[in-house]
């Protein structure tokens, strides 16, 4: 099969490998997407070989610097798609699979991977006392032989390994550092530290970083990583502590899919580091205009898209019906908007007319429809237009025009006020 190739911006760097003995940049954060591993796997979002693909590629030119393909021995149709990909997507992201730290998990990622050009072994165990207890069943010694075992086994397959110590925020800190210890002793090059439940904070999870940072071995010839749920609502925020912390990788899924609520959200995260860049000055590679699209690619695939109220991808993100916000909007968009709905790919802002909305923005769209109301006309027609308003929830261009004409309000297209050097985007119909 002829290697999909990645197409590159001029607005981010070139895709680099990873350096397997830590970072050459210790200013770039490296962007490991796993919405078809850890994404894929929660209820709603299985997607179909042929989906799983397309999405790969859309990843792949968004500039995620690695790309979790799959789990390839929980299902012969996830070993396939994670083959594929791996023959396909030939250039751009590192691929990854997942495996336990069994040997048979681990030999089937090897197998999977094979064409991969550039390839990664993703391993992992618990490290905390509840699941080495009640779900794995065996003591911390035998945990740490397992380590030790397979990601040794995975090194003879492949220099770039990493290490995942499932659980991590809620293991002892001391055995925690012990597993990783011999994790890096065997060849682990990343070392992972997973939120699994999404139960702690971000001041907890800095101290945990540097910690572990400041006592693991050879830490300065690793590359640190933070995979966050997002139970709390506190995904982005714990990954961000994770970066301050010296964290080098961010674990993610376009649109914060996965297990129960999810993971860190790649679009929050990606946005919020280009544009507070001067709280946190590292650099990605992704490709900032295609956020928007990789959402709804994903969207189109799975049972359900975003929430409208979602950060960066929702459809309300850019959107304003307060009457002074949509005033604001009119005199300058930097008012209400820290960064331009073309910067994240998407279509334009767009103020909604509803019940919040203002004399101004009322004004201003009835003069694009080609009406100019000025005065005690504008104030008697706003009264008119408030009344219907709170009738209504959707305000539609014909209502607008019938309230001038006294005609009988009909459902069509809805009504929207375009901010300057913005165009509108056609909306459903009721």
């Amino acid at each position: 099969m002829k290697g999909w190739q990645f197409k590159g911006s001029r607005d981010c760097e070139e895709a680099s490998p990873l350096a397997p003995n830590g970072l050459s940049d210790p200013n770039r954060l490296y962007i490991f997407d796993t919405t078809l591993r850890d994404g894929e796997q929660s209820p709603g979002c299985s997607m179909r070989h042929d989906e799983k693909l397309h999405m790969a590629r859309h990843l792949a030119d968004l500039g995620v610097d690695l790309l979790e393909a799959g789990f390839p021995i929980s299902s012969d149709g996830d070993f396939a798609a994670v083959k594929a990909i791996a023959q396909e997507i030939t250039d751009g992201p590192v691929i990854a699979g997942l495996a336990r730290c069994r040997a048979e998990d681990i030999n089937a990622v090897v197998r999977a991977l094979e064409p991969a050009p550039r390839k990664r072994i993703h391993v992992f165990l618990a490290s905390s006392d509840v699941h080495l207890e009640f779900k794995l069943k065996i003591s911390r010694q035998q945990a740490l032989d397992q380590v030790g075992e397979s990601v040794g086994h995975a090194r003879q397959h492949a220099d770039d390994v990493e290490f995942s110590a499932e659980d991590a925020t809620r293991s002892d800190i001391e055995f925690l550092i012990q597993m990783i210890n011999v994790a890096v002793e065997s060849g682990a090059t990343t070392i992972n530290l997973p939120d699994t439940v999404g139960y702690t904070t971000p001041d907890e999870t800095a101290r945990m970083f540097r910690t572990v940072r400041q006592r693991v071995t050879n830490a300065d010839k690793l590359i640190f990583s933070a995979h966050c749920h997002d139970d709390l609502g506190l995904a982005v925020a714990n990954s961000l502590a994770a970066v301050e912390a010296g964290a080098r990788q961010v674990e993610c899924t376009i649109n914060g899919i996965g297990e129960r609520a999810g993971n860190a959200a790649l679009e929050e995260v990606a946005t919020l580091l280009r544009v507070r860049n001067d709280r946190v000055a590292v650099s990605t590679n992704i490709r900032h205009d295609k956020l928007y699209s990789a959402s709804q690619l994903l969207s189109s695939f799975i049972s359900f898209g975003p929430a409208p109220n979602k950060a960066i991808v929702g459809a309300n993100a850019f959107a304003h019906e307060a009457g002074i916000h949509q005033h604001g909007m009119l005199a300058n968009p930097l008012c209400y908007e820290i960064m331009t709905p073309e910067s994240v790919g998407q279509p334009c802002n767009r103020m909604v007319l509803g019940k919040h909305s203002g004399r101004r923005a009322l004004a201003h769209h009835l003069s694009e429809l080609g009406y100019q109301l000025e005065g005690a006309e504008l104030d008697a027609y706003y009264h008119r237009f408030t009344t219907l308003a709170d009738r209504k929830k959707n305000i539609y261009d014909q209502d607008l025009i019938a309230l001038v004409t006294d005609r009988e309000p009909q459902h069509a297209t809805p009504a929207f006020v375009t901010a300057p050097d913005h165009k509108a985007v056609a909306q459903p119909t009721a």
